[in-house]
């Protein structure tokens, strides 16, 4: 099959002196950490300027958990926003054991709450407070399935006793596809896979789950963690996995199935907190995500499918309008700062003092239809 361009593409896709220019329907992150106060401050515009709408996670402490919350953190996104800027931040609750489920469905209906997260208790980064056991939330997923309300999951297993590069299969065998035969009209995101294991599972199950894949999760796998020495700002959790599953997401994501979607999964950490004895996950890739997405599809010989997976299809999954403007990147080299100064630390940036071969050049006048 032929990755060149339709004759309805070929004029948003452009060569000038060697130099690609390509414009795309204007993107959506369908999975972002954006933090709160100073850090918030700091780094939402690297968000925002690229992407009209996100995902935003509710690992705050303490979590999103009410409509109150939910509202009010989307009020101090909203003032953290540089004036004009224009960017919608889609809130979600955070599940715990507890969660009552009129409080979800009160927050979706007053469209407070666009999705809930489900975070295995102790997965990852202010998950305390997350599910022990997803039958204690069955009431709440029954609940979800029957308004309609998407499920976002942080797919891992905690054992200690399973082998951290295998927890996202573990998480499927003996969680994922319970949750599917229970419910199974339950619209869920399989957020940021790791594997050929959750490829094939979300190829294999219906048209209700769909899956984001990240960029760093693209580009990297698990001996970039190291490579010369231990590699913190290259930790996050879903962990790299090995070169075989790296190339199953970008078979994935370069194919043009409509259930695989953009989603960052961006977690700004200061550098004291990534560079200790007990560093941190998460990659700040926010300040490339778009170049980076960009450059792996490049690679693939499949930029004329850039669009749908980072501007199409997780809007067609959750239901949303498509964004009507543009945004428009160009192959032109730049390299990425070592270090971004936010919240009177610094961060690490994802590909820091690296060469991108993508550039973004910024939001577009021109709409699409």
């Amino acid at each position: 099959m032929s990755n060149s361009p339709s004759s309805s593409e070929v004029d948003r896709i452009s060569d000038a002196q060697g130099t690609k220019r390509l414009l795309i329907r204007q993107p959506d992150d369908w999975h972002v950490h954006l933090r709160d106060g100073a850090m918030l401050a700091s780094t939402v515009d690297y968000t925002a300027r690229q992407f009209a709408r996100a995902i935003v996670m509710p690992n705050l402490a303490p979590p999103v958990t009410t409509v109150e919350q939910a509202v009010a953190y989307r009020e101090r996104i909203a003032a953290a926003l540089p004036s004009g800027r224009k960017f919608t931040p889609l809130m979600t609750a955070y599940l715990t054991d507890g969660i009552e489920p009129a409080e979800v469905e009160r927050g979706f209906s007053e469209k407070v709450f666009t999705a809930c997260k489900l975070y295995p208790a102790h997965a990852t980064t202010n998950s305390a407070f997350g599910v022990t056991d997803v039958k204690k939330i069955h009431a709440v997923l029954e609940t979800m399935e029957r308004i309609g309300m998407p499920l976002l999951v942080h797919g891992e297993v905690t054992h200690r006793h399973i082998d951290i590069f295998d927890r996202e299969a573990v998480f499927i065998e003996q969680v994922l596809s319970k949750v599917v035969a229970d419910f199974p009209a339950l619209k869920i995101v399989f957020e940021h896979i790791t594997t050929a294991d959750a490829v094939q599972f979300v190829e294999a199950s219906s048209p209700n789950i769909g899956a984001t894949i990240t960029p760093h999760h693209l580009m990297i796998n698990r001996n970039a963690l190291f490579e010369g020495g231990i590699r913190p700002h290259l930790y996050c959790l879903p962990v790299a996995k090995r070169e075989v599953h790296r190339l199953a997401l970008r078979k994935a994501a370069t194919s043009g199935n409509p259930r695989f979607f953009l989603g960052t999964d961006s977690a700004p950490h200061a550098v004291s907190d990534k560079e200790s004895a007990c560093g941190c996950a998460g990659i700040f890739n926010a300040p490339v995500a778009l170049e980076c997405y960009a450059t792996v599809f490049d690679e693939e010989g499949a930029l004329d499918k850039l669009e749908a997976f980072a501007s199409e299809n997780g809007p067609n999954f959750y239901g949303l309008p498509l964004n009507g403007g543009t945004v428009a990147l160009e192959r032109t080299a730049w390299r990425v700062e070592d270090q971004l100064a936010a919240a009177d630390t610094a961060i690490v940036p994802f590909l820091a003092g690296s060469t991108v071969p993508w550039t973004f050049l910024g939001r577009e006048t021109a709409s699409v239809t």
